[in-house]
């Protein structure tokens, strides 16, 4: 059933104190509890900075309008709310000896997204809880305290205030750590023999959206004069720099083995010898294709990975999956490993990926492969960098995913 609704008048309606931010922070509305809340009028607030509007009191150390920008920036950087401790915030009074007067907030800041998905407003639930800091019943509570009950509930209010300013820090941290990773694993993901390839050949690489979720995700393609080429991709277990280093050695070991031992099943097991010596690689996935093109031949070996997709250009598709074995590094004793091949035919397109492209919480593989085959074929006439980037946009990624990305597209 659909509700005709003015939302403008649902929230001037509501007791609650509401404002809404564009992303510079400037307000763009109010509703009635929230000009009650602050004293102001809406010509002294709409269109105006946040905290030119309202000031933080002069003289304090302004940690509390720090904490306040803090949430709205992270709010519209994440895409996800953010909820403030008690704050001390005080607004202007004219009224008052030095124009000020102590205010006390509860403050929930909300993401809202425009038509194309991206956060566009900020919308700020301030709750004025002064009256209850000052009542009665909070000074009966803290009567009824010990003097060791009052010692802590003072130390209680002042760990949540640091918990705060600490859980910003680790923000912060985790924020330079993920940018260090994603900067080392681009440059790593740096393919010499690429450019020979024209544009028959497209590469992407998306890190994860969330800030502790950088994983080990790579590709690679190896030129093997004078008829061949070689293309891999693998995703290493565990988060940030870790992964990211471990990623590195992984790809470097893997292409060079593939220029000594151009079968991808005795490569894979070279590099599953390597992984099991390396601290943070075992259970690393990884699947290896090589391309003859004199014989119009696929050879590929799978640790653990999922499979290469062989699309045909009139939408049709082939699984590479008849050579899976488990992920390097899984088995306690050598054992060699299997490998297929398969004929295709020149304008075909071979589509490898990292479980991000179409992994999805509570949805089995099967499903998420169906949609994968399903996507391509839509788009099986494209040129490789086309269908690399319709590939990402029909399955709502474009953006990036929670997990990282990496994808080869080769026209064959």
């Amino acid at each position: 059933m659909t509700i005709d609704v003015d939302f403008t008048a649902f929230f001037d309606a509501t007791p609650s104190p509401y404002v809404m931010l564009n992303t510079d922070l400037s307000i763009c509305y109010v509703n009635q509890a929230y000009l009650h809340s602050t004293g102001r009028t809406r010509e002294q607030l709409i269109g105006r900075y946040f905290f030119d509007a309202l000031p933080q009191r002069p003289g304090t150390d302004g940690e509390t309008q720090q904490n306040l920008k803090a949430s709205m920036r992270l709010v519209l950087k994440t895409g996800k709310p953010d909820t403030l401790v008690l704050q001390r915030y005080d607004i202007p009074a004219p009224d008052q000896p030095d124009g000020f007067e102590e205010r006390w907030w509860s403050a929930i800041h909300t993401p809202l997204r425009g038509a194309d998905g991206e956060v566009k407003w900020v919308v700020q639930r301030a709750e004025d809880v002064t009256a209850f800091v000052h009542s009665r019943r909070a000074r009966r509570l803290t009567q009824a305290f010990t003097e060791r009950e009052k010692g802590m509930a003072a130390e209680l209010y002042a760990r949540a205030g640091e918990l705060q300013r600490l859980n910003q820090k680790l923000r912060e941290s985790n924020a330079r750590e993920r940018q260090v990773a994603v900067t080392l694993q681009e440059a790593m993901l740096t393919v010499p023999d690429l450019d020979r390839h024209d544009d028959n050949i497209a590469v992407r690489y998306l890190p994860a959206t969330t800030s502790l979720n950088v994983c080990g995700d790579w590709y690679d393609v190896v030129d093997l004069p004078p008829d061949r080429f070689a293309a891999a991709v693998g995703d290493v277990v565990g988060h940030g720099l870790q992964a990211a280093a471990v990623m590195g050695m992984l790809r470097s070991a893997l292409s060079a083995v593939i220029r000594a031992i151009p079968s991808p099943a005795q490569a894979l097991e070279v590099l599953g010898l390597y992984a099991r010596s390396m601290e943070g690689a075992t259970a690393a996935t990884a699947v290896k294709v090589l391309v003859d093109t004199r014989s119009s031949l696929i050879i590929y070996s799978n640790a653990g990975h999922p499979p290469p997709v062989l699309l045909h250009p009139d939408g049709t598709h082939e699984l590479l999956d008849k050579a899976t074995d488990p992920p390097l590094g899984a088995r306690l004793h050598h054992v060699p490993r299997p490998q297929a091949g398969l004929a295709y035919t020149p304008g075909d397109t071979l589509v490898l990926y990292t479980d991000g492209l179409i992994e999805r919480r509570t949805e089995d593989i099967d499903v998420s492969l169906a949609r994968l085959t399903a996507a391509l074929a839509q788009d099986s006439s494209l040129a490789p960098a086309r269908l690399a980037d319709s590939l990402l946009n029909r399955l709502g990624i474009s953006e990036g995913a929670a997990d990282d990305v990496a994808l080869v597209v080769i026209r064959l």
